[in-house]
């Protein structure tokens, strides 16, 4: 994805002379690339089939997505730039289907700011799902339209389809505001500094020497200097350097250095060499009170020369205050929203500069916007020495990635993981799996649900309730032991989640597993399928079937996964006399309903959340918001609520649990969850890696924190070895006791 939208980006800065009559768009796929076999400037962007057809609606040529695999969606996509002035972009086009089912097809907008690794910022989306187009048609006229958003980076446009069948797109016409864009002139862009400069993009050149201790602490101390003057300094908030080029400017005169004396003089130069800045009269001190205050290293730092430590403490009495280049807080929610870092999607290994500017970046970005920076096992002020000479060892890209991935796992969170870029140690790990899905029960691995195997039935004899406790000869033990620091997590719950999913999991088609089955310990040879053959878990999908039913005894059964926005107001009609409603959250939720069907629950007005935000003005310091609350319906519910959570439990999940917890007749029964709730705040590190944490802080009214904890159950509950062999959901059944 990242290198996707490295390429569109190419297109848009990419500019040349063109005949009288040459449309600046190519929406209407005329022009067409016969090397590339696919018109100019348009993109696949999925796994269906997207060509180029003849089948057009004017001209020679239209888009085509065909696909043969229901429940799916694929895209053909082209970009444009959002400078243009107007309040209201519209998408008309043409489209034709044939034999379109289990879906739909559409024009498709999407508006969508800095990249941010595996995902953009979303500030607008539509792809006309709601016109439910499908089966065959004819060429037909359609249109769509979005608020324009003033921060967008992107304007994609194009043809969705989903579900099997064939469509095809043409004549796509894009106006704003009712003017067409093709004849519309664009707004002039100020290009910051910074972005204009080039020189290290084939590669840091930097030459390192042997490492040892004293290399170790002075890379810590450059590493802490480098990330403070980033996110303090006015001139670098301008966006008047290019910081990470900086560093390679600096590194070769500073690995030179033989004394402290010697170090600390190359860094009081390079900072002087930034400028003088200006007094601020509204940087004030921390907020007393504040749940996190910024980490001043260089208080603490004995061996730093006094000119040095005064000149840092200038900068902080005169730091920047209002916008920046590399850091905003997003709308309304206000997690920080990372900028302008370049992934550097051309990086060769190994380069050892932009590895070490990779660990740099990273742990400056939890160490000044990481709302739990204070929660994580290690001191995180002492763990950039810890990874010094991990990263700088790297040799190629599965070392690189399995360095990246063990940083990540220090911060102890569940939303923090290798999202994107990691195909090195998705293909250590392998693109086979085995044809069930795995979970940690009672301390062991037990088959709990068996996945059909396309155009086979065949799943080697294997049942629900066997224990995996061998792979290839190894015990599963061992195995786990050993991959724990590869599987980022908040707690201990959701990495053996995690480890569960890829524990079976191999780059051959076979392994030897050993296994207790009837209390007989038994050994096979396992056969594995590429994921593609598997009907496996899409958590991403929407076909999990109606979300509410009523249980015996007048009991509400809801499930959160499936739950639509146009069920609240019937669940809530339809289980309105009934003894008790059993919400389950062992998902994630499919819509969002912390106050659309929590205020169903509460008789009076409360509060059942409380946020922290970080500051740009002060990086480091977060401070705690008023709680939320959550207002009282009209007609409340009057009997139980009892809510099922477990390590399943993560994010919007938890945050909904919350606010269920705020009723009176409110039970929460189940095991940990995840432990990972704030919106995600996604970055880019070299390589084309991208990744994300928690970018709010997340807590009850009281203060008691849920980053880690989790939710803690009133009840707690788990499933048995004997309850899977017996497929019996023994959390429900405690569900239904309570009610009854």
């Amino acid at each position: 994805m990242i290198k996707f939208f490295y390429l569109l980006l190419l297109i848009l800065l990419s500019s040349c002379k063109q005949p009288q009559n040459f449309k600046k768009f190519n929406l209407d796929f005329e022009r067409f690339d016969s090397e590339k076999k696919m018109s100019e400037g348009w993109f696949k962007a999925s796994d269906y089939q997207i060509s180029i057809d003849t089948e057009a609606h004017m001209g020679k040529f239209a888009g085509k997505i065909t696909s043969d695999s229901k429940g799916q969606s694929g895209r053909i996509s082209y970009v444009i730039p959002p400078n243009f002035d107007g309040d209201t972009i519209k998408l008309e086009g043409y489209i034709k289907t044939k034999n379109v089912k289990g879906g739909f097809a559409g024009l498709m907008i999407k508006i969508e700011g800095t990249m941010q690794g595996y995902s953009g910022l979303n500030f607008g989306f539509k792809n006309m799902s709601d016109r439910n187009i499908h089966g065959s048609t004819d060429w037909q006229k359609y249109s769509i339209s979005l608020p324009m958003h003033k921060k967008a980076d992107f304007i994609i446009v194009g043809g969705t389809l989903s579900g099997m069948g064939e469509a095809w797109f043409d004549d796509l016409v894009v106006t704003i505001d009712g003017k067409n864009i093709q004849t519309m002139n664009e707004n002039e862009k100020i290009i910051p500094k910074g972005k204009l400069d080039k020189e290290f993009d084939m590669g840091s050149n930097i030459e390192f020497p042997m490492i040892t201790g004293e290399l170790i602490s002075n890379l810590e101390l450059l590493g802490k200097v480098w990330g403070f003057l980033k996110y303090y300094h006015p001139e670098l908030a301008k966006g008047k350097y290019n910081w990470d080029y900086e560093l390679f400017r600096i590194l070769p005169e500073y690995l030179k250095v033989k004394t402290n004396k010697q170090r600390d003089r190359v860094l009081l130069n390079w900072i002087e060499n930034l400028g003088m800045i200006s007094e601020c009269e509204s940087c004030g001190e921390t907020m007393p009170d504040a749940v996190l205050k910024p980490d001043l290293f260089w208080k603490q730092n004995k061996d730093l020369a006094l000119d040095l430590t005064e000149k840092l403490q200038e900068i902080y009495l005169k730091r920047n205050q209002g916008g920046h280049y590399y850091v905003r807080l997003k709308d309304n929610v206000q997690n920080p929203e990372f900028l302008n870092e370049d992934s550097y999607l051309n990086m060769n290994y190994p380069d050892k500069g932009f590895q070490l500017l990779s660990l740099f970046r990273y742990w400056n970005i939890i160490q000044y916007f990481f709302p739990y920076r204070n929660l994580t096992d290690k001191d995180w002020g002492e763990i950039m020495k810890e990874h010094i000479p991990r990263f700088l060892s790297a040799k190629d890209e599965l070392d690189y990635e399995l360095a990246v991935i063990q940083l990540i796992a220090d911060v102890d969170d569940s939303h923090a993981n290798l999202w994107g870029g990691n195909g090195q140690i998705n293909h250590l790990r392998g693109n086979y799996y085995p044809p069930f899905k795995l979970q940690f029960i009672e301390d062991k691995f037990v088959i709990t649900e068996l996945i059909n195997i396309k155009n086979s039935r065949n799943i080697d004899g294997l049942k629900i309730g066997d224990v995996v406790t061998q792979i290839n000869n190894r015990k599963v033990k061992s195995i786990v032991d050993s991959l724990g620091k590869y599987y980022p997590a908040s707690n201990m719950a959701s990495r053996m989640r995690d480890i569960s999913i890829d524990l079976l999991r191999s780059d051959k088609n076979e392994i030897e597993v050993g296994y207790i089955s009837k209390n007989q310990k038994m050994n096979k040879r396992l056969k594995l399928f590429p994921k593609d053959s598997l009907n496996y878990i899409d958590y991403n999908r929407n076909d999990w079937g109606k979300s509410y039913k009523l249980l015996d005894g007048n009991i509400g059964y809801i499930t959160l996964r499936s739950l639509k926005k146009q069920d609240v107001e019937i669940v809530k009609d339809l289980f309105r006399n009934t003894k008790g409603i059993i919400i389950d959250i062992r998902n994630y939720p499919n819509t969002f309903v912390p106050f659309s069907l929590g205020a169903y629950f509460i008789s009076s007005s409360t509060s059942f959340v409380k946020f922290t935000h970080a500051s740009i003005n002060n990086p480091g310091e977060f401070n705690f918001t008023e709680p939320v609350e959550i207002p009282a319906g009209e007609d409340y519910y009057k009997g139980k609520l009892i809510v099922i959570v477990n390590e399943f439990s993560q994010s919007q999940a938890e945050y909904t649990a919350m606010a269920f917890k705020a009723g009176k007749n409110t039970t929460i029964i189940g095991s940990k969850t995840a432990g990972a709730d704030g919106n995600v705040s996604s970055f880019d590190l070299p390589g084309g890696l991208s990744t994300g944490v928690s970018g709010i802080g997340i807590y009850f009214p009281n203060g008691d924190e849920t980053q880690r904890k989790g939710i803690k159950p009133d009840i707690e509950i788990r499933p048995t070895l004997d309850g899977i062999k017996n497929n019996r959901d023994e959390l429900l059944e405690k569900a239904m006791e309570l009610i009854k």
